[in-house]
C-alpha cells in the first residue's frame, strides 16, 4: 500500500478562492504547507494526505475563523465534481442521481464513502470516512461534505429543498448559527455515528432534476466506469480504523461494521490489518485505553458513566479491563493523573 493516499487537488484549489474572498492571500499559505501553486493547477492534480493535512492546518490558522469548511462546501457546484457531477445533473430522477453518486463517489473524493437507501416512506444518504484523518481534518471534511451535498441537492432540483434532517457527528461548532443558511435543513450536531447523515422523504427522490438528459447521462456513466478503480483501502488501514474507533460515540464499532463501511468482508479487512502487522482487537484495546484515560483526566464523568460511554455493560468490567491494561484502577489512575 502507498504510504500516503492521494486526493483530488481541485477542491483545495477551490479553497484558495474561498480564502481570497475572506481576505487571505493563499500563496504564502501554500508555501508554509510545503506546496506550490502549480501542484494544484495541473490537470488531474493530486495531493498526498499529509499535504492536505498541512494545508488545512495552515488555512484555518490564516483565516482565524471556524467556518472555512462551511464556506468551502457552500462554494461547490456539481460541475466541480468532474465527470460525476455531469452524470448527477443529467439523471432522470433524484433517486437515480443518488444511486449514481453512491456508485462513483470515490471519483469525487476518496476521503469518505457514500451510502444511499430508499424505502416506501423515507430516504437516507450517509457519508462515512474511509481514510485515516486527524481529528482536525476529519471535522473539516465532514463539514465540507454536509454543506456541499446540501448545495448539490438544491442545484439538482433548481428550487428550495423540502424540510429534511441533517445529522453531523462533529461537536457543535462556534459558527453553528450559520447552518440556518441551509434552507430546509434541521441540523443535529453530535450525531451518534462517524460521518454525515441526511434523512429525507421518499417523495423527494421521485422528483426530476432540472437538467435531466439521457444522452449526456450515458456518456458520463461510461466515463465514470472507465475511471473507477478498485482501490478501496489505499493508505493505512490500521490508521483509518484507529480514527473510526477514536471518533465513535456510544460504544465502538465492530470489525464487521468497519468492513461494511469499506465494502469488504470482515475477513478481508482483517487480512489487510495482518499485512500491516496489526490486529483489530489490539487496536480496539489501544483506543479504549486512550479514550478511558482522556475521560478520566477530564474529570467530568464518573467511572460508571465512562464505562457506559465506552460501551461496557457495567463499571466492574471496565475497571477490570482498565487495570489489566494500565496496572491501576480507574480511580487510582485519576488520582495519580
Amino acid at each position: 500500500m502507498a504510504q500516503y493516499p492521494e486526493l483530488p487537488a481541485r477542491y483545495y484549489l477551490r479553497m484558495g478562492e474561498v480564502l481570497l474572498r475572506m481576505g487571505v492571500d493563499p500563496l504564502p499559505l501554500l508555501q508554509r504547507a510545503g506546496l506550490r501553486r502549480e501542484q494544484l493547477l495541473a490537470a488531474d492534480a493530486m495531493l498526498r494526505l499529509d499535504q492536505v493535512e498541512n494545508l488545512i492546518a495552515e488555512a484555518e490558522a490564516a483565516v482565524g475563523r471556524s467556518d472555512l469548511a462551511f464556506e468551502l462546501g457552500r462554494s461547490l457546484r456539481l460541475s466541480a465534481h468532474s465527470i460525476v457531477g455531469y452524470g448527477i445533473l443529467s439523471s432522470p430522477t433524484m433517486d437515480y442521481a443518488m444511486r449514481l453518486t453512491s456508485r462513483f463517489f470515490r471519483l469525487i473524493s476518496p476521503t469518505v464513502r457514500m451510502g444511499y437507501r430508499l424505502d416506501a416512506s423515507a430516504s437516507e444518504i450517509r457519508f462515512e470516512p474511509v481514510l485515516p484523518l486527524s481529528h482536525r481534518a476529519l471535522v473539516f471534511h465532514l463539514e465540507t461534505v454536509a454543506t456541499g451535498i446540501h448545495n448539490a441537492l438544491q442545484e439538482l432540483l433548481g428550487e428550495r429543498l423540502p424540510r429534511y434532517q441533517l445529522q453531523i457527528s462533529i461537536a457543535e461548532p462556534p459558527h453553528a448559527a450559520r447552518y440556518a443558511e441551509l434552507e430546509g435543513a434541521r441540523v443535529q450536531f453530535g450525531w451518534d455515528g462517524v460521518g454525515v447523515r441526511m434523512l429525507m422523504s421518499a417523495a423527494m427522490m421521485g422528483r426530476a432534476p432540472a437538467l435531466a438528459d439521457a444522452t449526456a447521462l450515458k456518456l458520463a456513466e461510461d466515463r465514470c466506469r472507465a475511471l473507477l478503480t478498485d482501490a478501496v483501502s489505499e493508505g493505512r488501514v490500521a490508521d483509518w480504523i484507529r480514527m473510526m474507533l477514536r471518533e465513535a460515540s456510544g460504544g465502538l464499532p465492530s470489525l464487521e461494521d468497519l468492513a461494511h463501511t469499506l465494502n469488504l468482508s470482515a475477513r478481508t479487512l482483517d487480512r489487510h490489518l495482518q499485512r500491516e502487522g496489526s490486529g483489530f482487537r489490539a487496536l480496539q484495546q489501544e483506543i479504549l485505553r486512550e479514550r478511558a484515560c482522556a475521560l478520566l483526566e477530564a474529570g467530568r464523568l464518573s467511572v460508571t458513566q465512562i464505562a457506559h460511554e465506552l460501551g461496557y455493560t457495567d463499571a466492574a468490567n471496565f475497571s477490570r479491563a482498565f487495570k489489566r491494561d494500565t496496572g491501576l484502577s480507574p480511580r487510582d489512575w485519576r488520582r495519580a493523573s
